[in-house]
């Protein structure tokens, strides 16, 4: 999954590159606000992209003394720090800057720069945003896109599909402003078209934020995955009760999973020892993000004799 991510990552960093410069250089040309906004959103992309393959190293650490559990979380962390990267820079700028452009209007020149190079920046950012599609509906599964974010672990093409989607929306909206003030003559629409870009940057950056803070404060496995676990324990000769169980995710296939369970009390060691066995190879074959299931018996007898 790791070297997926990368993969998506990486095309988003070297389409955002060309689509940085080429914003900058007909912004430079037309003065457009919101082609400069635009070039401002790229230019952030392409930093956050560095982040998340920064984010996507540091989580394949080793564990060690210090992170017994290793690193998985850095990942999560990197991308929330995206969110607000998103929201701060990009989001803030556009909207500063769209504000500053209707209070003090500029008129456009060289129109056609614009277009040239806002059609040129939809074609990168659509291959791009193929790229970590091909990857992110690889666990969507039926779900749409919208429930698959918010379900998905993968923060780091999450965050890809978010950016460019909403970079493709953004540049729609700077085509569209672009358009209006030339067929109006009226450049108000440059600068409205820079606060909308802001404001979509700004709603984007929150829905990812609110995502990767599950995540980074302890998110388990969803209920379907629970039923799941909760299923094979009910088929398992040998267990009569169970806690319900629980998880954490320390990583996009990295989940803890702890079983709290009581064994017939005829069991010897051996018995015992290849019942857990059993149930946690199921688990696994079950839910392959799965790679530590500790089981802790007859909890549930002891704690039932001291009440």
């Amino acid at each position: 999954m790791a070297g997926s991510s990368k993969a998506a990552v990486y095309s988003a960093i070297f389409a955002n590159t060309a689509i940085a410069i080429s914003k900058f250089v007909a912004a430079f040309f037309t003065g457009s606000s919101s082609m400069f906004s635009e070039g401002i959103h790229s230019l952030v992309d392409v930093f956050n992209g560095v982040l998340l393959i920064f984010g996507i190293n540091r989580s394949t650490k080793k564990a060690d003394d210090k992170h017994p559990f290793g690193y998985g979380n850095e990942v999560y962390f990197w991308s929330f720090v995206v969110a607000i990267l998103i929201f701060a820079v990009g989001g803030g700028f556009a909207l500063y800057e769209g504000i500053e452009h209707l209070k003090h209007p500029r008129e456009l020149t060289n129109v056609k720069w614009n277009y040239v190079v806002l059609i040129m920046a939809m074609c990168f950012e659509g291959y791009a945003l193929r790229v970590a599609m091909k990857q992110f509906n690889q666990t969507r599964g039926n779900k749409s896109i919208i429930k698959a974010l918010r379900d998905s672990k993968d923060s780091s093409t999450s965050a890809v599909v978010i950016e460019d989607t909403a970079a493709l929306v953004g540049l729609s909206i700077a085509l569209l402003a672009v358009f209006l003030g030339q067929v109006t003559g009226n450049s108000i629409f440059d600068g409205l078209g820079s606060v909308l870009i802001g404001i979509l940057l700004i709603s984007v950056s929150l829905f990812f934020a609110v995502e990767c803070k599950g995540l980074l404060i302890g998110e388990g496995l969803m209920q379907v995955d629970i039923d799941k676990i909760n299923k094979i324990l009910d088929a398992a000769p040998n267990i009569t009760e169970y806690k319900r169980p629980l998880s954490l995710y320390f990583g996009p296939n990295d989940v803890l999973v702890n079983l709290d369970v009581n064994f017939k009390d005829e069991l010897n060691a051996d018995e015992i020892e290849a019942s857990i066995d059993s149930v946690e190879s199921q688990i696994r074959e079950a839910i392959p993000a799965v790679n530590r299931i500790f089981i802790e018996a007859e909890t549930i007898r002891a704690s039932r004799k001291n009440s």
